[in-house]
């Protein structure tokens, strides 16, 4: 079976029926158009809005995170929003996408998971000009470390670069190493190890040298 038939884009298209595949030369699928959504998290006031995005889904999904880029000028790229420098949108850190994506691997659940809940904080944002509601990252690696050391329970970034260091190695080798939660037992023999374990299963090592390398 091909991206086509694995992926839930008829789900998405007939949610979010302002969008429509879109021909494009890179390896994936592509999807552009009017996003229209509602969302209102627990406690926090209703948002309706809409936004001009164009969304290549990698043929990879869901390992691959989707690429989403909005086109209709609302939001600025003056390094304030969250816009990365090729224009595609900053949704999170690659480990916490990966982990969000994980708990629905299909289209809409990217879209509920990861792009609307940056979409409601960028409208809230963009109306009332209160800072994101969900929290915001340094830009680059300090603000990835950071979020990963929070992600996994550490205590620092140093921590959290062992711990993906760790992740991008055999789980046999891995084992003999230190434990990044400080300690002083090897990973193999310390719980910490099941946490990483459950991650270790969501992507192949090579996934995670990159991150590490990043």
């Amino acid at each position: 079976m091909g991206l086509f038939d694995t992926l839930d884009w008829r789900q998405f298209i007939e949610d979010y029926p302002g969008m429509r595949l879109w021909p494009q030369s890179d390896p994936g699928l592509g999807l552009k158009g009017r996003f229209a959504f509602r969302a209102q998290p627990p406690g926090m006031p209703e948002v309706r809005d809409e936004y001009e995005l164009s969304v290549l889904v990698p043929s990879a999904f869901p390992r691959d995170i989707p690429r989403v880029k909005e086109i209709g000028g609302r939001i600025p790229g003056d390094g304030k929003h969250h816009r990365n420098p090729d224009g595609t949108l900053c949704l999170g850190a690659p480990l916490r996408l990966l982990i969000n994506v994980s708990k629905n691997p299909t289209l809409v659940g990217f879209t509920e998971n990861c792009l609307i809940p940056y979409l409601y904080a960028m409208s809230r944002n963009l109306t009332e000009g209160i800072p994101f509601v969900f929290g915001e990252l340094q830009h680059g690696a300090p603000g990835e470390l950071n979020d990963y050391a929070e992600l996994l329970g550490l205590k620092n970034p140093e921590q959290a670069i062992m711990a993906v260091q760790l992740l991008g190695m055999k789980e046999r080798c891995a084992n003999k190493k230190p434990c990044p939660c400080g300690c002083g037992q090897r990973l193999g023999r310390c719980e910490f190890r099941v946490r990483l374990s459950q991650i270790r299963n969501l992507a192949p090592l090579n996934w995670f040298r990159t991150v590490a390398k990043r």
